[in-house]
């Protein structure tokens, strides 16, 4: 059965300014009922996820003072939303999504996140309207309780994963593979184990062609257990951030090609959504809703 993650919680404890984009994470899920794709038994709730996982990728002086609401103005600012405990709370929900996503993944192949993909958290820092780290941790909780020995991370995000690239730096169990718009956010980069920068105006057919012989080679030469994905749909021509020239139709076939590997090598993959920031909302949510089309048609 295909279990997603999703809670209230995801959109309605952030503050006024970002409700347009994060609005997502209800209609979503309304989408995906509405026309049967998914039916109630296919969504959990997560509770929040239990501190010690947490530290198990997050420096411990960051995740007390993240926790007890005392960063400074500076690393405020660096996150892109006011610091506040709902906002904590919220993130500490959306870190077991993934996490307990990619158990589910375990069990029948494929677990997704309605929301994650917070891949500008690092170690002790936060960037990016990303706290915390939701595919380190959950990687980090599947190397350490689950047993599995190779993570791949699939970030197809239009912005590089940079804190992914840099809490695994020195970790030779996870392979990160970025495919980023050379010239976006951020400025700075970190060093993934393989980042494809994108040059703005990308299309379907130049991006799918690069997917497609990169991919599978990493498969093959990495041998990875579990997979990643974060399925980012600011790849979008339509995305006010993106600036690559993808439609929708490309997005999709992007996401086939990730989930029907994963799926053809029996490999489990957690999905988290990431960004998508179209002016028109129905954009945002169709181009989400055909991933998790697919993952219902490939696994069930």
């Amino acid at each position: 059965m295909l279990k997603i993650a999703w809670s209230e919680i995801f959109a309605h404890s952030l503050p006024e300014g970002h409700r347009f984009p994060m609005a997502k994470y209800d209609l979503l899920p309304e989408q995906l009922l509405y026309e049967g794709t998914i039916t109630d038994s296919n969504l959990f709730a997560p509770e929040p996820l239990q501190e010690k996982y947490i530290l198990d990728t997050h420096d411990a002086g960051y995740w007390q003072r993240l926790n007890s609401l005392q960063l400074s103005k500076s690393e405020i600012r660096k996150t892109g939303f006011p610091l506040s405990r709902q906002l904590i709370n919220r993130e500490v929900v959306i870190m077991n999504g993934t996490l307990q996503a990619a158990v589910f993944a375990l069990e029948f192949g494929v677990g997704m996140n309605i929301a994650g993909g917070t891949h500008h958290a690092f170690t002790d820092r936060g960037e990016g309207f990303c706290l915390l780290n939701d595919i380190a941790i959950a990687a980090n909780y599947l190397l350490n309780h689950k047993g599995i020995r190779k993570v791949l991370v699939v970030d197809l995000d239009v912005h590089q994963g940079n804190g992914t690239a840099q809490i695994f730096k020195d970790e030779s169990r996870v392979f990160t593979f970025s495919m980023h718009g050379g010239h976006n956010y951020p400025f700075h980069k970190e060093q993934s184990d393989l980042d494809i920068p994108l040059e703005e105006g990308t299309d379907d057919k130049t991006y799918l062609k690069l997917l497609n012989n990169t991919l599978p080679r990493l498969l093959e030469q990495e041998q990875p257990e579990f997979v990643f994905f974060q399925s980012g749909v600011d790849v979008l021509a339509t995305d006010k951030l993106g600036r690559l020239g993808m439609t929708i139709e490309g997005c999709k076939e992007r996401d086939r090609t990730v989930l029907e590997l994963c799926h053809k090598n029996k490999l489990p993959v957690a999905v988290s959504m990431g960004g998508g920031y179209s002016k028109q909302i129905a954009h945002i949510v169709e181009a989400h809703a055909n991933t998790f089309r697919l993952a219902q048609q490939i696994w069930f």
